[in-house]
């Protein structure tokens, strides 16, 4: 299957759902290069950025399974270049 390189980004907006998030990348945690969580603890949010290498079909499930999680906003961008 052809992969792509992309990011990820998450934004948790309900703090209980952090373990939640945190199951489902560890599910997917072959796929990552890199991750980044900053807490902002002023606003009651964590971001989490993630460097990711997968086919496109693993990189939607990921954030599918991420999407549907109530209070958790999810956004990707691929590269173009497919390996």
């Amino acid at each position: 299957m052809e992969k792509r390189l992309g990011i990820i980004g998450i934004v948790i907006e309900d703090p209980q759902r952090t373990e939640q998030v945190n199951n489902i990348l560890h599910q997917f945690a072959e796929l990552f290069l890199g991750r980044m969580g900053i807490p902002c603890k002023e606003r009651g949010i964590g971001v989490i950025t993630l460097i990711a290498d997968g086919t496109t079909d693993q990189l939607s499930a990921l954030t599918g399974a991420l999407g549907r999680i109530n209070g958790v906003s999810v956004k990707s961008m691929l590269s173009k270049q497919i390996n």
